[in-house]
């Protein structure tokens, strides 16, 4: 009889180290980005612009600073950042601190909401 496949107790452990510290954030739920979005980023955040900040439309992917019309920070238009999930999430968790002098006054500290507004700004761009 064969025995099931099994994984050692350590190996977990070595996996899930791996997992944390790939540089990619953990899969979020789009619907519950879009939800977040509309909750806590619309407000400035306006899809057809002119907010307090730019449109997050399409940012999933561009460079940062890219919108034209809006003005940026001498900050962020240095930061040479591209937006991609890494790097949503790192500004997300601390705008402050991912690009010292920026604009964006508020952060999303917990990790499972980043991850849930960047599967949302993934899933916008690939419509």
């Amino acid at each position: 009889m064969k025995k099931p496949w099994l994984i050692a107790p350590g190996a977990c452990l070595v996996l899930a180290i791996a997992a944390s510290v790939s540089g990619e954030p953990s899969a979020g739920d789009a619907k519950a980005g879009e939800a977040l979005y509309q909750d806590r980023c619309a407000l400035c955040h306006l899809a057809e612009g002119g907010g307090e900040g730019p449109t997050l439309r399409g940012v999933y992917g561009r460079p940062a600073a890219a919108v034209a019309g809006f003005t940026y920070t001498d900050a962020l238009k240095a930061s040479k950042l591209s937006w991609t999930g890494p790097n949503l999430d790192r500004f997300l968790a601390d705008p402050a601190k991912a690009v010292p002098g920026t604009g964006m006054p508020i952060s999303v500290p917990d990790a499972k909401e980043r991850a849930d507004l960047i599967a949302y700004f993934a899933s916008a761009a690939a419509r």
